[in-house]
């Protein structure tokens, strides 16, 4: 999940999560995340399914934003920026703030 500095929430999936941050913070990506400002990674989950990963990210969509928040509240509760801890540590464990981990697994799909 992506946010701006107000806090819009953006849900999406990705093969690659450093290359789809990228392109939403520099604007390359026209659309919602474009005109939103949605610069800031605050929580995501890894799968090695696809399937289970749109499943995933339809659920999410499909929750009012009170749930969302508690998601995001409950794994990331100051808000970090993800994408500047994320990105410099490739090597994640179960202690990251989003729980997400790096098992070596080919094209993980990323929420």
């Amino acid at each position: 999940m992506m946010t701006n500095r107000s806090k819009t929430l953006y849900v999406g999936v990705t093969n690659n999560l450093e290359r789809r941050v990228f392109e939403h913070r520099n604007k390359l990506v026209e659309g919602f995340t474009k005109k939103y400002n949605m610069t800031r990674l605050v929580y995501f989950e890894e799968t090695s399914d696809v399937y289970t990963a749109i499943a995933r990210e339809k659920q999410i969509k499909g929750w009012l934003r009170i749930k969302k928040l508690a998601l995001i509240n409950s794994a990331n509760p100051e808000w970090k920026n993800l994408n500047l801890s994320y990105f410099k540590n490739a090597s994640l464990d179960s202690s990251h703030p989003s729980g997400a981990q790096n098992d070596n697994r080919s094209n993980p799909c990323r929420l």
